[in-house]
């Protein structure tokens, strides 16, 4: 049994037939602008099986064959089974790959969703989980798709940004895993493409929802594009062109937000991609139309899609506020995660819901005697220090980095004493304690506002101490530090202890360490 959407033509080898030079040249250009970005990287090819893929895995096969391509990319077809021939389709595809010995790979995908979006993003799912750290995924778009691409951002109110469509090559991070899209047909017509097939005689899979289907893509296609030929035959051209200047517009933005961005984020409270922040009094030094451009550029970070000019208007007046109201909230449901932005004082905090999950997670508490720490848990070539636990998920870890001999020798050189146990536990909120800059020991929301500690940060502070368990200091506590994810505070105590020269000892004994499960 077969598909009617798949052409009857027979599959056959390609390799002798005749090479399209226009999309060669569109081919091996984009390759030669790309070299650097290529060189040493695994090449795949998403191919549906349909015109566009298949005949630029096609010319593919053919230029490899001749010498013209150094590499020849492996294919991706992913079946999510949304047609009700899409199990023939990836055979089909298989079977043409096989005779033409290009290695081909079928893959299964789970739609969540009924829209050809869904679609989508299950299929670069599945392709983004099969590929590796840095691959390189081919794709057959073309200008047609992509005036297409830029009527639709049009209609709905795109900046720049949208309105320059598809670029030629684009890195994409998720989930700490990165590859590039490489497109290199955004210059070459689908009529073009078409010829290529047809002199060819490619077997591809002859969709009907790519002309029939009730999308906003199919609809432009079948309705808008041919009246406005009719008003300029090129209008394609030009429109790909225009999307082409649009994208080196937007590069030149990119940079200029790039570079405000890096005087204006505070690097000691970022921790990529679950809290990212900026401070707002660098940022109000800005013209207003380059704070929103950054606006803009920030709250993308990590995300395929850029946000919603209602979001960036949002968060910017949320900058201007006068007022010390911290309760305010925006929520932003993004493509790949879904973010809350705040603001805390002069700090506006972009947050994750995973990092937020997080923060409500239990802290885990320590006692654990000096001499006994296990030196041996970390997998650095350093074995002189432990590393404690304070909180981790499937998502993150906070640890303490801790050196007993340097605390040891610490210990015994301000108070005499040798056998000791280290502690970690949770800031209980009417535990007053007494930073070494305070005149006054403090608790619970005072402590809160005179350290400067964000709403969701406050039931993730751990209090460090030494229990001392020598008969002349039988079982006293001396309070060290408070902690928190992004801080650190040294403790008074009641031994004569010099903190001014314990805080630079501090410093080699404990390492404050929050990082991303890979």
């Amino acid at each position: 049994m077969t598909s009617s959407a798949i052409l009857t033509h027979p599959i056959r080898p390609i390799n002798d037939l005749p090479i399209d030079e226009t999309l060669a040249d569109a081919l091996l250009d984009s390759m030669n602008d790309y070299r650097e970005q290529l060189h040493g990287r695994r090449l795949w090819l998403a191919c549906s099986g349909g015109r566009d893929s298949l005949a630029l895995a096609a010319l593919c096969v053919q230029l490899y064959r001749q010498g013209r391509l150094p590499c020849l990319p492996q294919l991706l077809h992913v079946d999510h089974g949304l047609q009700a021939d899409s199990q023939h389709w990836a055979t089909h595809v298989a079977n043409w790959a096989k005779m033409q010995q290009i290695p081909c790979h079928i893959l299964r995908a789970q739609v969540t969703g009924h829209d050809e979006q869904a679609a989508r993003q299950a299929r670069y799912n599945a392709m983004r989980a099969h590929i590796n750290q840095d691959d390189v995924l081919l794709l057959g778009h073309h200008a047609d798709d992509q005036v297409e691409t830029v009527l639709m951002r049009l209609i709905q109110g795109a900046g720049v940004n949208g309105l320059s469509g598809m670029q030629p090559w684009r890195v994409q991070t998720q989930h700490g895993r990165r590859h590039a899209l490489w497109r290199p047909w955004l210059t070459v017509r689908r009529a073009t493409i078409s010829n290529y097939a047809k002199r060819l005689a490619l077997p591809y899979i002859d969709d009907p929802t790519n002309e029939t289907g009730d999308n906003v893509r199919s609809g432009l296609r079948r309705d808008i594009m041919p009246v406005l030929a009719t008003y300029n035959p090129n209008v394609i051209d030009n429109i790909a062109r225009s999307a082409q200047l649009l994208g080196d517009a937007q590069a030149t933005v990119n940079v200029q937000a790039e570079q405000d961005m890096q005087q204006t984020a505070n690097e000691s409270l970022q921790l990529p991609a679950a809290q990212r922040v900026l401070n707002i009094n660098v940022l109000q030094v800005l013209p207003v139309y380059r704070q929103r451009q950054l606006l803009h550029h920030w709250l993308g970070q990590d995300e395929p899609l850029p946000p919603a000019k209602q979001l960036v208007d949002d968060v910017w007046n949320l900058t201007q506020r006068s007022d010390h109201d911290h309760q305010t909230e925006l929520f932003w449901q993004a493509r790949t995660h879904s973010y809350v932005v705040r603001r805390y004082r002069q700090q506006l905090y972009r947050l994750s819901n995973e990092w937020l999950s997080w923060l409500d997670r239990p802290l885990m508490v320590q006692a654990q005697p000096l001499s006994s720490l296990d030196l041996t848990t970390n997998d650095s070539a350093d074995s002189d220090f432990a590393l404690l636990t304070v909180r981790r998920s499937e998502d993150y870890i906070w640890q303490l980095q801790v050196y007993p001999d340097v605390l040891a020798r610490l210990i015994e050189s301000h108070i005499g004493a040798l056998n000791a146990v280290l502690n970690i536990k949770p800031l209980d909120r009417k535990q007053r304690v007494q930073t070494a800059l305070a005149t006054r020991s403090q608790s619970g929301k005072k402590l809160y506002q005179t350290l400067g500690i964000p709403l969701w940060l406050r039931e993730s502070l751990v209090v460090v101490s030494v229990v001392l368990l020598d008969k002349e200091h039988a079982k006293n506590e001396i309070p060290i530090l408070l902690l928190s994810p992004f801080d650190r505070w040294i403790l008074k105590n009641d031994f004569s202890i010099n903190t001014k020269n314990l805080g630079s000892d501090i410093d080699d004994v404990f390492k404050n360490v929050i990082s991303v499960v890979e």
